[in-house]
């Protein structure tokens, strides 16, 4: 395992979800000055958190996403360097996804000493659970999981037939940034009805936060619904990277 990997997922995914529940918390707190930006305030601060993360990773190949790891896994791509075949690499992509969820735990706590004040002046409890972790905006099980799972597809199909992936030495602000841009389109076209998870850590680690962060007004942390932004985005991916392996020689 190329512990300078799991590193950089860490650190990777940290940025990614301090930025990002940055944009949620300065957006909801009553007492943030950004308070009411909107969603376009917030689609745009997830694209560029995703950015950072991504520059953050580079050298790993910035997944920062147990989604786009296992699509990854299924399209039979290289990940941190090491090929498919090799006996190490089913322990790269564990390490990855355990890295994944450490870093999204990390930087939900670092979002939270930066609002702190905020948090402990907000007394709606379901405002405080938004700023870590998505909700649909109609609860359906079935039908959420089919958003996200559309919503996870676009993500990995467009990032695997770019070849965004293929090496991680060629990862430079271009591509980071139309990562970016990805992520903006799917919360701006594909957001509104769950809030747009595609990311198991995305969500899970933050939930887990909220569940242990010492927070009076804190609330419930929603775990009858916390298996749907985990399950579908993996599903998501695995048939966004089983639609690239037949499709993938029209892109060559």
């Amino acid at each position: 395992m190329n512990w300078s990997h799991i590193v950089l997922e860490v650190l990777g995914t940290c940025t990614l979800i301090l930025l990002g529940c940055g944009v949620n918390a300065g957006s909801s707190l009553n007492t943030s000055k950004s308070k009411g930006a909107g969603w376009i305030a917030i689609a745009w601060g997830w694209g560029l958190a995703v950015f950072a993360g991504v520059l953050v990773a580079a050298k790993s190949g910035g997944h920062l996403n147990p989604a786009v790891t296992v699509g990854m896994i299924v399209a039979g791509k290289p990940i941190g360097g090491v090929d498919p075949s090799a006996a190490a690499y089913y322990g790269e992509a564990a390490g990855y996804i355990v890295a994944q969820f450490a870093g999204a735990i990390l930087g939900a706590a670092l979002a939270w000493l930066a609002f702190k004040k905020q948090f402990d002046a907000e007394t709606d409890q379901g405002t405080i659970l938004g700023v870590f972790s998505t909700g649909p905006a109609v609860k359906s099980n079935a039908w959420n999981v089919v958003t996200e799972i559309i919503a996870t597809f676009v993500l990995v199909y467009v990032v695997l037939i770019s070849g965004y992936q293929g090496n991680a030495s060629n990862l430079g602000w271009l591509n980071a940034f139309g990562v970016a841009l990805l992520i903006v389109a799917i919360g701006l076209s594909l957001g509104g009805p769950t809030g747009y998870a595609i990311n198991p850590a995305r969500d899970l680690g933050p939930r887990i936060w909220h569940a242990i962060m010492p927070q009076s007004n804190k609330g419930d942390s929603n775990w009858g619904y916390a298996w749907v932004p985990v399950v579908a985005p993996i599903l998501g991916a695995i048939v966004a990277a089983a639609l690239f392996l037949v499709t993938k020689n029209v892109y060559a």
